[in-house]
């Protein structure tokens, strides 16, 4: 799929009062305790959601559009979206060459925007699944509108000559980088190629859209295993499913304190699959062809073009550095791993820690390190009391309110979810969050954040609002207790929050470039960063209670549960520089040298500590080469920007509004509108060399491990 008229990255009802701490916004972690008293409307909503089927009836339809009351509707959406996008096109061809033109491609892109990533967001997470198939019918069909849009040389001939001309002088900054976006996404798909070469891209991008789909698809699969070729099979039958004569492994199960049975499971799920590895073969191949196509080296470099890595070298020296950076605490934290592999054993010659291994250590080392048990954890972290926590956190920084909303009959898609309105204290209402929280049957299992609509300066001055859905697998309230989250629930959801405020604080001209359309390398920064405000025990206190006495979270258990979170951090950093490097080699020069298991291995040996397992090839499970393709290095990278930003702007206190103010205008209000090099430089007031970045994560590594300090 072409990505030129699509989002650059994957309603209005009466508002209830939250905001029951007065009217001063809480600045120290004191002020915030005295502030959270009693269950505010917002934490009642979520930590007792009571359902009423009466929102789940059908006559006003999902997200407020009449149309889609029924499944037929999505019809009806499809066509209105390719009819007025036939509308704009012409206006296009028919315009003079100004400027303006900028603004008529962004509404065309926001008019199939409008359709198709409301119709992406049904296709996965709606519970029936009519609604599913009548979503992807929709987005099939936009989907082949955009095709024929990127191969469009009317459109692509307008454009250009719109910026060789003089006019160009008078855009401003937005304006000039959306129409150059525009310009370069037309490029991408093969449009300034002759016509033998445009046909044979587009065959090339059908093809590695089927490939790529077939990889996720068979990457997320149960694995089955013949119950005859299995030497614990009595043990496996009572943890796995069990259909005719296969056990069914769902994942590989990491937690047993069955050093054979880890094993025997995590061989069983990743011994290659020949086909899933042709499969891969072949989405890499043709990835290079398509890129050799429109005259780039590699995959790599046409992936990384615009991000703020910029090149393939830029991003292997990172992650070089990187490693060798992590060589020594990783050897380190490995050793404190294998003498309690060799104490819990008790046997005199102890293998090394495999693959299999660790996991099942490192947790058992945490555990005894911060001696808390997860469970009475949790007990501090109802849904509710962490949904007044974030709200409490972005009034203090932003000035923000979570307001929940009374919304329409059959606006939602389930009786569970919970719908937000994002209210400034001066501005007023600034968009609105769909919260789809609770685990389900057919319900996309990765926590997610979708854009619905993106917000953009309309033609009479007003604000298109921007509408996301967050999606979260938390489970649902029981008989007598409200949703209680791990602390690695709570992380997950600030970190889907954080893209959300992206998305909410952008006020970009056009939607091409708003909130999280931007770089992935960028994109992910927010979210990270609000990963280090989950972690700081003064953020955690503020809202942290018990859901049975209301008791505070104590400070000395939000310290030693802080303290955990980068322990053995060395070694799963090492691990995510194994993914990005494979995936980085994988999408270089090609041929490759040996094939992508060789490879794997020789990589794994290289530069981790943990040896790869003979007989196992993970790639063939690794569905972000499909989704990220060239791009994983991105969660390193925002990490290390994100590290830099928290540490140098929120560290010394993270209810600061002032930072949090300077935060929103100098980053978050220009989603992907500026070069993302220059907003965090404005942000850092200095330019972040590749040293700087390696730097930034070991400051981070070192700042929350006690094994650093």
């Amino acid at each position: 799929m072409g990505t030129l008229f699509y989002g650059r990255i994957a309603l209005r009802n009466r508002r209830l009062p939250l905001a029951l701490w007065g009217r001063s916004v809480p600045r120290t972690r004191a002020d915030a305790n005295r502030c959270v008293a009693t269950w505010s409307p917002l934490a009642t909503a979520f930590n007792s959601p009571h359902p009423r089927e009466d929102r789940y009836l059908r006559p006003t339809g999902l997200f407020g559009k009449p149309e889609l009351s029924d499944t037929s509707g999505f019809t009806e959406l499809k066509n209105k979206a390719l009819f007025e996008g036939g509308k704009i096109v012409d206006n296009v061809l028919q315009s003079p060459r100004t400027p303006r033109l900028v603004g008529l491609f962004d509404k065309l892109s926001d008019t199939l925007c409008a359709a198709a990533d409301l119709a992406e967001f049904v296709r996965l997470t709606h519970p029936d699944h009519r609604f599913r198939s009548a979503a992807e019918d929709t987005s099939r069909g936009i989907s082949s509108y955009v095709e024929e849009l990127n191969t469009h040389p009317g459109l692509y001939q307008a454009l250009g000559k719109m910026l060789s001309n003089e006019d160009k002088r008078q855009m401003d900054e937005e304006t000039k980088r959306v129409a150059e976006l525009f310009l370069f996404d037309f490029e991408q798909s093969g449009i300034h190629l002759d016509e033998e070469k445009r046909r044979l891209f587009v065959e090339l991008q059908e093809a590695i859209l089927v490939i790529g789909a077939q990889f996720s698809q068979i990457a997320s699969m149960p694995v089955q295993v013949p119950l005859a070729d299995l030497p614990m099979a009595d043990k496996l039958s009572g943890i796995y499913p069990v259909s005719d004569g296969h056990v069914i492994i769902e994942s590989a199960y990491l937690d047993s304190n069955n050093e054979k049975l880890r094993e025997l499971v995590y061989l069983s799920c990743l011994k290659p699959v020949k086909t899933q590895l042709n499969t891969l073969d072949m989405l890499l191949s043709a990835r290079h062809q398509l890129a050799r196509l429109v005259n780039f080296p590699s995959f790599t470099h046409r992936a990384l073009t615009g991000t703020m890595a910029k090149t393939p070298e830029n991003v292997m020296d990172f992650l070089k550095l990187t490693a060798n950076m992590l060589r020594k605490p990783a050897k380190k934290e490995l050793d404190i791993l294998t003498g309690l592999k060799k104490h819990t054993s008790k046997a005199s010659n102890t293998e090394p820690i495999m693959p299999w291994d660790l996991h099942y250590y490192s947790s058992m080392a945490k555990y005894q390190s911060a001696k808390l048990n997860s469970s009475s954890i949790s007990a501090y972290f109802p849904l509710g009391a962490c949904m007044e926590g974030l709200n409490l956190l972005f009034k203090s920084l932003f000035g923000i309110s979570l307001e929940t909303q009374d919304p329409a009959e059959g606006e939602l898609w389930s009786p569970y979810v919970q719908k937000l309105g994002v209210v400034h204290e001066t501005e007023g209402l600034l968009g609105y969050i769909y919260c789809d929280f609770f685990n389900r049957e057919e319900k996309l299992q990765q926590d997610s954040h979708f854009t619905i609509r993106g917000g953009r300066l309309l033609e009479d001055g007003s604000y298109q609002l921007p509408v996301v859905v967050l999606v979260c697998n938390f489970p649902l309230p029981g008989p007598s207790s409200p949703s209680l989250l791990t602390h690695n629930m709570v992380e997950n959801l600030f970190h889907e929050m954080g893209h959300a405020m992206h998305s909410m604080l952008a006020r970009t001209q056009y939607q091409h470039v708003t909130g999280t359309r931007c770089s992935t390398d960028f994109a992910e920064v927010p979210s990270v960063l609000m990963e280090f405000f989950a972690w700081d025990p003064r953020v955690l206190t503020a809202f942290a209670k018990h859901y049975k006495t209301g008791q505070s979270l104590p400070d000395e258990v939000a310290v030693r549960l802080c303290q955990g979170r980068s322990m053995f951090g060395a070694l799963e950093m090492q691990r995510q520089v194994l993914y990005a490097m494979i995936d980085q080699v994988y999408h270089g020069t090609h041929p490759l040298t040996g094939s992508t298991t060789d490879i794997l291995a020789q990589v794994q040996e290289e530069y981790t500590v943990i040896p790869h397992a003979p007989g196992t090839a993970w790639q063939q499970r690794f569905s972000h080469l499909n989704g990220y393709g060239a791009k994983y290095y991105s969660y390193l990278w925002s990490r290390a920007v994100a590290s830099r930003i928290w540490h140098q702007c929120f560290a010394k206190n993270p209810f600061s509004r002032e930072m949090g103010d300077r935060y929103r205008h100098t980053m978050l209000a220009y989603g992907g509108g500026r070069e993302p090099r220059l907003l965090v430089e404005d942000m850092l007031e200095k330019k972040l060399t590749t040293s700087d970045l390696v730097q930034s994560l070991w400051e981070d590594l070192k700042a929350s491990n006690p094994f650093y300090q």
